[in-house]
């Protein structure tokens, strides 16, 4: 049995952490983790809060927890995270080991869970990029729409998510959801760019028959996967807004964020690893896709639209969050994000229009 915390291992406070309880939480519920413990913000997250947890002996985890204020109803679900990568944990879809979850909010402010460190790269710009070969890039491609591919055909019943969400109506249930959460994304009151707004009507006037049903994970890039030096998927990360719909809406929105050379507009603010030599072009992975699921492609078009105007959404959100005081996580570029949820808007209107 790991020794409980003493005074003179008490851990240096980080915010988002409430050091003290949480350390012992983690002995108490962490098979082997021993104190003292370190907190570490890892730079990057707009949204959930994810810490480099080192114990005593050198051994790492990572703990997830909401943002620590404006945090927007039925957001940041740490329950529906841990529930996820526990059920996908006996699948072939890479995720890392889930430890543990903590809901009583007197331990840390917020619900959280624990899981395995996964070893790796995660290429959230074209640093991150230039530190993998271009062989490494090009399996990069091929190893995030085979591992996607994976995941949407997983079968929901037997690992035990057949009640996880709805199977049916996903694309009407999202357009409701983010359309409420945009609405109350306001800045003294003041809602975001109309154009949001008319794309809304324009995707609900025009949804697509769904194909099936798959695990959808709601926001899967290239820099929410743990790569290795090859290139290939170790890990996929951030599982907050993961519900069970169509499959076809993961695939617009990596397509969304996949730059290319000569891209005049990136998804997200800054970010444009893909356009480095080595790595696939959007067309290709949609081949890829169509080739290893079997699924029908051709309506592709409106699940881009459809990701740009969520994304726009999100992006509102944090915008909202940031401006009104929040505090842990990483503030570089949020001071365009007005801005940029208009031009995302305006991406969307230009894609649904040519439906």
């Amino acid at each position: 049995m790991s020794p409980v915390p003493t005074d003179k291992d008490a851990p240096v406070e980080v915010e988002g952490i409430r050091a003290g309880p949480v350390s012992s939480w983690l002995v108490a519920n962490v098979p082997g983790a021993e104190p003292p413990f370190t907190f570490e913000l890892i730079a990057g997250g707009r949204s959930n809060l994810t810490f480099v947890v080192t114990d005593g002996a050198g051994r790492r985890m990572a703990l997830r927890r909401p943002p620590v204020s404006h945090v927007l109803p039925t957001a940041h679900d740490m329950r529906r995270e841990h529930t996820v990568i526990s059920a996908l944990g006996s699948t072939d879809v890479p995720v890392p080991r889930a430890l543990g979850l903590c809901t009583d909010e007197s331990v840390n402010g917020a619900p959280f869970y624990v899981m395995s460190f996964v070893e790796g790269h995660i290429v959230r710009d074209e640093a991150a990029a230039r530190a993998l070969s271009e062989p490494s890039r090009a399996r990069a491609g091929i190893s995030l729409i085979d591992t996607l591919a994976r995941l949407h055909q997983v079968d929901v019943d037997a690992v035990g998510l057949g009640e996880f969400g709805r199977r049916d109506g996903y694309i009407a249930r999202q357009l409701k959801r983010w359309q409420g959460q945009y609405a109350q994304s306001t800045v003294d009151g003041v809602p975001g760019p109309a154009v949001v707004d008319r794309v809304h009507q324009l995707l609900a006037d025009r949804i697509p028959v769904q194909q099936g049903v798959g695990i959808v994970h709601g926001d899967y890039r290239l820099d929410n996967t743990v790569l290795d030096d090859g290139g290939s998927v170790q890990a996929i990360l951030d599982w907050e807004i993961c519900t069970l719909g169509d499959p076809l809406a993961d695939l617009g929105l990596l397509l969304v964020y996949w730059s290319e050379p000569g891209d005049g507009d990136v998804a997200l603010v800054g970010v444009a690893p893909t356009s480095l030599p080595g790595f696939s072009t959007r067309d290709e992975l949609l081949a890829r896709y169509a080739s290893v699921s079997g699924r029908d492609v051709s309506a592709i078009s409106y699940y881009k639209a459809f990701g740009l105007w969520k994304l726009a959404c999100i992006l509102q959100g944090v915008y909202v969050r940031y401006a009104g005081g929040a505090a842990a996580g990483d503030r570089t570029g949020v001071d365009q994000f007005a801005t940029h949820v208009e031009r995302l808007g305006e991406r969307a209107l230009t894609e649904v229009e040519s439906l």
